[in-house]
């Protein structure tokens, strides 16, 4: 999916689209980009259509390992739901107390 589909399937405007994403797709998209830099800096790609082929090869990795995952979870790792529409109210807030430290996980 390209950024501005991707911004679709979300139902989103002008809205940051990583504000959007859950914990996986933040996590692939990240590999997608570090494994795109990785390989530029270590061919030293120079030129846009090197880089572009570097761009494309670290995407086929991320889209590759996320296939892998969906697999073996059962479920698709892209989501419709969108964070920052989510009222605070209906976010829940664990509070864990071991010894002297407190904990809260926000979820």
């Amino acid at each position: 999916m390209t950024p501005m589909e991707y911004q679709e399937f979300k139902g989103l405007k002008k809205e940051n689209l990583r504000d959007h994403m859950n914990d996986l797709e933040l996590i692939f998209s990240m590999l997608g980009e570090r494994v795109s830099t990785e390989i530029t800096r270590k061919e030293d790609a120079q030129g846009y259509s090197k880089v572009e082929d570097a761009a494309k090869r670290g995407g086929r990795v991320a889209g590759n390992a996320r296939k892998e995952t969906e697999n073996e979870l059962g479920r698709p790792v892209t989501s419709k739901e969108n964070y920052l529409l989510e009222p605070e109210k209906k976010k829940k807030i664990i509070i864990i107390r071991r010894s002297f430290s407190l904990f809260c996980i926000y979820y």
